[in-house]
């Protein structure tokens, strides 16, 4: 196997991710195969119990791994299936190296940083090739920027890896920041030399330097950082911000060919350029498309780009498919409580009400649920949306005054919506909810079954831990609600819909980490085409 270890310098979020996910995208279109994970310095075990605003989303694997959002990037980008052994956090690693000492495993040994937490590093990337033997490139992105304390076990494990397999198997990639000083006028490259001097001074020589900039990368100061920093100049790679989409960012660095450049660099360089067509067909559906809709994206955490994030590209993904531009419209639910759906929401095509937890906001996506219900708009609620979908619909149309999730009123005379009873007593937060892909029964005549294509079992990935109150599941379908999806093993409601709409449905599960640029999830793709609708009918 062969092994990429992507790291970062100067400044955080510069897209590593992205860079790491896109290199994946060019060498699967080599015709190579590829597999992704992600290391982050972090304490917590997993981002299962940080904020949104800490973290941005967390990303459910198919083994139920609550990870890291740039894996959502990697299973976009690539083919490749996940699982948590793709992402690792100081947490673990500390975790299991203290578990370890306590059965007595290090022999009576003195625990230490070296070599006993830099060998349950590389133990990990082995353990990842060992179970993947068919895969041919391994890339591993390393969270964090060059010279965080916390990131140095991570670097140094790396470090020793790289000798342990021989270097002509390894490439290192190393992104930094290009800034432009608009009072000088121009572009600065000390950063990245100082970034790539701190990775040295670790032992690690990057191969390719990658140099996020806003413009092109001239050729004095390609040479310049060639120079400074002990690479090629050839290697010295332009990443430059993309016009439209981030999907364009593969198309951007095959540009300076950082495909060959990795592939000669770890002995691959007899694979084929890559046929980058249908990627090139998508990127121009999103760029050029024939139609547009707008869709209200409500919730909670709306100021924050990364907190629905999966959300957001599972609909341009949906958008593409059908040759339409889809302008998302973030809606505040607190603004809705204080000035009403109508006002705030205004005239839309779609209405998308995406998951979360806690009670602040609530009141709001209920009414945004009602707005769309009684107005004839698409609706799509997803998680917590199903579960408001739900209750609204017991409390304005079945008549349950009142009716609410004990999430938010543990004292509802209704609770429609109640914890799942292998949920009660629980008392650790993290990796505790149902998590992961659960098997799904689709009832035959529902709107649900047509759109996956009348299968009779999907498989769909879960975070939760409330759930459609089965004693109210008469009530609601005397009411008109459809139950079109319940779970194979226990019988949980996993969808319903409203038959006498054009587009009404809630899915218990969370679709947005299935999706993918050619191949939007179903439901994503009949929520666009009936949106589509909406758009033409009121034009």
């Amino acid at each position: 196997m062969k092994y990429i270890f992507v790291t970062g310098g100067v400044v955080s979020s510069l897209g590593k991710g992205l860079a790491a996910a896109s290199i994946g995208t060019l060498l699967e279109h080599r015709g190579l195969k590829v597999l992704m994970q992600k290391f982050d310095p972090y304490l917590n075990v997993d981002p299962g119990t940080m904020s949104p605003y800490q973290h941005g989303e967390v990303y459910v694997l198919d083994d139920g791994a609550e990870t890291d959002l740039d894996l959502g990037h990697y299973e976009r980008f690539t083919s490749g299936v996940l699982s948590r052994m793709n992402n690792l956090t100081s947490g673990q690693v500390f975790d299991s190296v203290i578990k370890k000492e306590r059965r007595g495993e290090y022999l009576g040994k003195t625990v230490q940083f070296i070599p006993h937490v830099t060998d349950e590093i590389k133990d990990r990337i082995r353990m990842v090739s060992e179970n993947n033997p068919d895969v041919d490139v391994l890339i591993t992105e390393i969270g964090g920027t060059v010279g965080d304390m916390e990131g140095l076990l991570f670097l140094e494990a790396l470090r020793q890896y790289a000798l342990e397999v021989g270097k002509e198997n390894v490439c290192f990639i190393h992104v930094t920041l290009l800034p432009y000083i608009k009072a000088a006028g121009e572009v600065k490259t000390k950063p990245t030399q100082q970034s790539v001097a701190k990775l040295r001074e670790i032992g690690i020589q990057p191969d390719i330097i990658i140099c996020r900039t806003e413009a092109d990368l001239d050729e004095d100061n390609r040479k310049k950082i060639a120079m400074f920093c002990n690479v090629e100049r050839k290697n010295v790679v332009a990443f430059r911000d993309v016009a439209h989409t981030i999907y364009e960012c593969p198309l951007d660095l095959r540009r300076d060919k950082i495909d060959r450049l990795v592939v000669d660099k770890i002995g691959l360089g007899h694979t084929p350029a890559p046929a980058l067509e249908d990627w090139e067909r998508f990127v121009q559906r999103v760029i050029h498309p024939k139609h547009k809709v707008t869709i209200a994206v409500a919730g909670k955490y709306i100021e924050l780009q990364d907190a629905y994030k999966s959300i957001y590209e599972s609909l341009i993904h949906a958008g593409a498919h059908h040759d339409t531009k889809v302008r998302i419209v973030r809606v505040d639910t607190e603004a809705i409580e204080d000035h009403g759906a109508k006002s705030v929401i205004g005239d839309v095509d779609g209405i998308l009400v995406p998951g979360g937890f806690g009670d602040r906001g609530t009141e709001g996506k209920i009414q945004a649920a009602q707005y769309a219900r009684e107005n004839k708009i698409p609706y799509f609620g997803i998680c917590l949306g199903m579960q408001i979908a739900t209750i609204e619909f017991a409390r304005n149309v079945c008549g349950l005054t009142g009716a609410n999730s004990t999430e938010f009123d543990k004292t509802t005379k209704h609770p429609v919506i109640c914890l799942q009873e292998e949920q009660k007593g629980v008392e650790d937060m993290g990796a505790t909810m149902r998590l992961g892909s659960c098997e799904s029964i689709l009832f035959a005549g529902t709107k649900a079954a047509e759109l996956y294509g009348n299968k009779d079992r999907i498989l769909e990935r879960h975070r939760h831990r409330y759930e459609f109150n089965s004693d109210y599941q008469d009530r609601l379908q005397e009411c008109g609600l459809v139950i079109s999806s319940v779970s194979a093993e226990e019988g949980l409601v996993e969808i319903v819909e409203l038959p006498d709409h054009p587009f009404f449905i809630g899915a218990q599960f969370h679709p947005e980490f299935q999706s993918k640029p050619n191949f939007p999830h179903p439901l994503f793709a009949g929520f666009v085409a009936a949106s589509l609708e909406h758009a033409q009918k009121m034009a």
